[in-house]
Order: C-alpha cells, then structure tokens, then sequence
C-alpha cells in the first residue's frame, strides 16, 4: 500500500514557521495584509475564502475583505482590487474567481499589482518563473513540489507526467518541476486530451500529477509501480469532493494524495507564505 503524501500535517508545520516570520514582523512594528475579494454569492468560493480569513488570522495575517454583490459592475471590481492596490498596509490581494458572468476576469486580474498577486499568476509572474528569477510563485504547483520534497519523493532527473495544462496547476507546475533548482531539475511531460493514448505516458511517470479535474480518471492500470501520484485536480458531485484518482490507484503506487487533506492544504500554506514575503519586501 501507498504512503500517504500528507498535506494537512505538512501545512501545518509551514504554518507555525510563518506564524514565527509574522511575530518578527510585528516586533518591528509591521503587520502582514492581506486583502480578499469575493463577488456574489458562490458556496464553494465563499467557502475557501471563509478558509482563508481563518487561517490568516491563525497566523497572525491581517485581513482586509471586501464581499460585493453578485449586479457589481466591472468598474466597481477593479475599483477594490485598485483600493488595495493603493493601501499600503495590504501587502497582497486575491481575487476570489469566478466572477459572475459577464465580468472580465483578465481585465480584473491584470489590474493587480505584480508584487502584490498572491497567487502568482499575474503575467509578470509567470514570466518570472519562466526566466528562473524570484516571485510568488503559482500556489499549487508550488505545494505539490514541497509535499513530495518533505515526503522524499526522487524528482530531479526523474520522469514527471502532469495531466492537465491548465493555467493554475499543468502549465506552471511544468515550467517549475524543469527548472534547475532544488526538488526539481526533471524531465517533465505534459498530456491533455489531445493526447490519443494517455496511459501509455503515464505507466512511463515516476511522478504523476493529475490535474485535469475529472473524477477517477486516473485508475491502477495507469500507474507505474512505486510511482508517487498526485491528485491534484477536483470535481464536486453534490457536496462530495472527488479526487482525479481512482480506486485502487493506492495499491500499485509507492506515494499517493489522500482524496482530502493532500494538495488543498498545500495550496492555502503556500498563498500564505506568499502573503508574509510580500509584506517582508516591504521596508
């Protein structure tokens, strides 16, 4: 049987690290920002942010929150995202998607100021992590390298396979596990579904990522033996989370993400540690 790759206790542990970095800060009489916006009235998105709050204040991040209706206006969106932009005390801002239809997302998140994008997604950041140079990093695919890093999963030199090449996990996680730096340095291949035969790349992965958000789409015959598997992509049926992986995956892999408390806690410790470097930059 697969050894567990456990997120929850690792975020944990980033926690009280960042918690100690927050203290340093107010000891020097500055206290870490960080400002949320949530537009309308989505479950699921006013959920994660609810998670947020709750952890920013765990470690002693200050919250700036802002919640408008789902009839906001284009204009009203990028007035608060320049509001926090303008605040020095917010040090980064997240902008909880999707925003109701009819709203530009890009034009919203362009808007955000790079040094303050505490997802690491703004155009300037990907192109920083293109080029190999330091900034926030992609909240995900950043947590997917420190949990197999804590769990002492081989990576440099190896064999990645990512499924999904989504902008928030596939594409920049690819770009981070090539480059040349620690827990990284492999050979990485990228499937979608224009990929006519999916497993037979994903039996030659010594990792393989799953990040395509369609329930148990990875099954055992997929695996490589040994091979650490991530399942990095969700799907909700109801209230039921569903993981990328399948039943019985656990039994060929050497590592495996539990369905829950594997890649979401990484991601939330991740946009946290994001939000205190963005307040340590700050003199």
């Amino acid at each position: 049987m697969a050894e567990l790759l456990d997120g929850e206790r690792l975020a944990q542990r980033i926690k009280m690290e960042l918690a100690d970095r927050v203290a340093r800060l107010g000891a020097l009489g500055r206290r870490a920002g960080l400002g949320t916006l949530l537009v309308g009235d989505d479950v699921s998105s006013a959920r994660y942010v609810a998670m947020k709050l709750e952890e920013c204040a765990e470690i002693g991040i200050e919250s700036f929150h802002v919640h408008l209706p789902a009839s906001a206006s284009q204009v009203e969106i990028e007035g608060v995202v320049d509001s926090f932009n303008q605040n020095p005390d917010v040090h980064s801002i997240l902008v909880q998607l999707p925003l109701p239809a009819g709203i530009n997302e890009e034009q919203v998140l362009l808007r955000v100021q790079p040094d303050k994008d505490v997802d690491g997604l703004h155009p300037t950041n990907l192109g920083r992590l293109v080029m190999g140079v330091p900034g926030p990093l992609p909240c995900t695919p950043a947590g997917i390298v420190e949990l197999l890093a804590a769990h002492d999963v081989p990576v440099e030199g190896q064999h990645v396979v990512i499924i999904g090449r989504g902008l928030t996990i596939g594409r920049p996680l690819a770009l981070l596990l090539a480059l040349r730096r620690p827990h990284c340095n492999a050979a990485v291949t990228v499937v979608h579904t224009g990929v006519e035969d999916v497993a037979a790349l994903t039996r030659t992965a010594d990792v393989l990522v799953a990040a395509a958000g369609v329930a148990g789409l990875v099954t055992p015959d997929m695996v490589k033996p040994g091979a650490a598997v991530v399942g990095a992509g969700t799907s909700f049926v109801g209230r039921k989370l569903l993981s990328d992986l399948g039943e019985g995956v656990a039994e060929v892999a050497g590592w495996i993400t539990p369905r829950i408390g594997g890649v979401g806690p990484m991601t939330r410790a991740m946009l946290l540690r994001n939000a205190v470097a963005a307040a340590e930059k700050v003199k």
